[in-house]
């Protein structure tokens, strides 16, 4: 059992996080292309709502300093529009550079994104996805928001009862997620799919835990070793 003073100070932290990348990513004149280039595994990167690839930056600028080609969408800009249209910009991307054996790294909304790309017209381009604090039962603290683009996370949307009924590509999903996540009560656990539930509290923060780093590492060592 989590006591409440643990977890108000993850939720500090969490937020304190959170405002300082995305005052960064504001910031930020880098440009989209500048991770492209690279020898292993290519990396597809699929921000939260309201997070541009910028807010994530710092996993990018790692992973392109590994060795890989790392991919991001000035397209998607705040990532505001509905999941199956993110979707829909991802496959036009891998369509375009003809991107195969592609390791999709996502966080929040971006996973329920990724997942609909695993399932798509795109499938047999995806190698696996690595999602990060994905709501893919959604949250029923979307029910209370004012918001439609928030209110998609609910429980009772068509978009995530719908993902939530599609399994087959689950074995191909890692979900690292906190134990304890302000935006997401359920959690993010999938059947299916591994799961990996950190012994740690946040929604945001998460994506510098280096257990993200680890899975993502045993996803890349097989692609890698791929004939």
């Amino acid at each position: 059992m989590i006591n409440g003073i643990k977890k108000f100070a993850w939720w500090v932290a969490d937020y304190a996080y959170a405002a300082i990348w995305q005052v960064r990513a504001f910031v930020s004149r880098t440009r989209a292309d500048a991770f492209v280039d690279g020898a292993r595994a290519p990396i597809l990167i699929l921000p939260g709502v309201y997070e541009t690839w910028r807010f994530m930056q710092p996993l990018v600028a790692r992973l392109h300093a590994q060795g890989h080609g790392v991919h991001v969408l000035d397209s998607l800009e705040r990532n505001q529009r509905p999941v199956s249209e993110m979707a829909a910009l991802v496959d036009d991307y891998l369509r375009q550079r003809d991107l195969s054996d592609v390791i999709l790294v996502a966080h929040s909304k971006g996973g329920l994104a990724g997942k609909r790309v695993m399932m798509g017209e795109s499938a047999p381009r995806i190698r696996a996805m690595l999602a990060v604090a994905t709501p893919f039962g959604g949250s029923r603290y979307a029910r209370r928001l004012p918001v439609r683009t928030l209110r998609a996370f609910s429980p009772d949307d068509p978009g995530i009862v719908e993902l939530s009924r599609q399994v087959d590509v689950n074995a191909r999903i890692v979900s690292v997620y906190a134990a304890f996540d302000p935006h997401i009560p359920e959690g993010s656990e999938l059947v299916g799919a591994k799961n990996v539930r950190l012994a740690t509290g946040g929604h945001f923060r998460v994506l510098a835990n280096p257990r993200v780093i680890a899975e993502l590492a045993i996803l890349v060592t097989g692609a890698d070793e791929k004939p």
